[in-house]
């Protein structure tokens, strides 16, 4: 199979991310370059559920400088990909259909599952099959994806109303945030959580957990990651106990003072208490200690995917 440059535009709740690779089938991708626009989507949400005229300018406008983007580094194909926060949106629809327009190709709407069967797939291929039975955890503005498994695809594959936005614009309504709304996160995220536990107990325990997204990312770098592999491509561990420690001191502080800590971005200081208490919460209720970070996500997984079905003539 000769090499494909690939374009792929990922709508998130968070960024619109334009990612172009060189890839064919067997071989490691090889990035090209990326562009994103910060969109924050759950700030543009309206009492009834649709996004507001603003938030679409700036999806669109992200989509705009995306599709420059890719062009300006040539194409073979182009894959676009919406997740939660458009997929549950009230006017969503009409968003995708003139996104599809722009793009000159359909946005496939990725169900939760979907989400968290393709994150399970690039997890897998990056920490290969001596990993044994994989945990994925993935936390979005949106969801929390969690999947299972020992194949490429897993055994159980599932998506929570728990991403760091969406958890931020429920209870987290001051900045610094109240103890009390830091305490209510907490007992919303584990009654969220229970029906996704109770049906993990159904597959064995898993032997090795991986965690993606940049808010594992942020928040590992924060807590002080162990090398786990020393070379090209470094593995770093992020244990429960330094996060459990860096979560209220998150919360006394303010953005500003966030956005000085390792790790913290500008873009995530004001939802990364949101997603830290998700993090934690999530790895107590499936009993994790330790999880490792993989680079590769979403993204990674359908281009996985997609060269797939090349390969396979589809």
């Amino acid at each position: 199979m000769t090499t494909q440059r690939l374009a792929v535009l990922d709508l998130g709740s968070n960024t619109v991310h334009m990612q172009v690779v060189d890839a064919r089938h067997g071989a490691r991708p090889s990035p090209v370059g990326s562009q994103r626009s910060v969109v924050r989507l759950m700030r543009y949400l309206q009492p009834d559920g649709s996004i507001s005229d603003e938030g679409v300018a700036l999806i669109l406008a992200g989509v705009d400088a995306g599709l420059a983007f890719a062009r300006s580094q040539g194409y073979d194909e182009l894959l676009a990909m919406a997740t939660s926060a458009l997929r549950d949106a009230r006017n969503g629809g009409a968003v995708l259909a003139e996104i599809g327009q722009r793009l000159g190709v359909p946005v496939g709407v990725l169900s939760g599952p979907d989400e968290a069967r393709l994150t399970f797939l690039a997890a897998r291929r990056w920490v290969g099959w001596a990993a044994g039975r994989l945990l994925l955890l993935d936390i979005g503005g949106g969801s929390l994806e969690i999947a299972s498994g020992v194949d490429e695809e897993p055994d159980v594959a599932l998506s929570v109303p728990l991403g760091a936005g969406r958890t931020t614009a429920m209870f987290l309504l001051d900045d610094p945030a109240g103890p009390g709304q830091v305490k209510g996160l907490r007992e919303h995220v584990r009654r969220t959580l229970a029906p996704a536990v109770a049906e993990l107990r159904g597959v064995p325990a898993p032997d090795h957990v991986v965690a993606t997204s940049k808010t594992f990312r942020s928040l590992a770098r924060l807590s002080g990651m162990q090398v786990a592999v020393v070379g090209p491509d470094e593995r770093w561990r992020m244990r429960r106990s330094q996060l459990a420690d860096w979560v209220p001191r998150l919360a006394r502080m303010t953005p500003e003072g966030r956005k000085e800590l390792p790790g913290i971005t500008a873009e995530r200081t004001f939802q990364i208490v949101g997603g830290a208490v998700v993090a934690e919460e999530a790895m107590r209720a499936l009993g994790v200690d330790e999880v490792e970070i993989c680079p590769w996500a979403l993204r990674e997984g359908a281009i996985l995917r997609r060269l797939d079905a090349l390969a396979a003539g589809r």
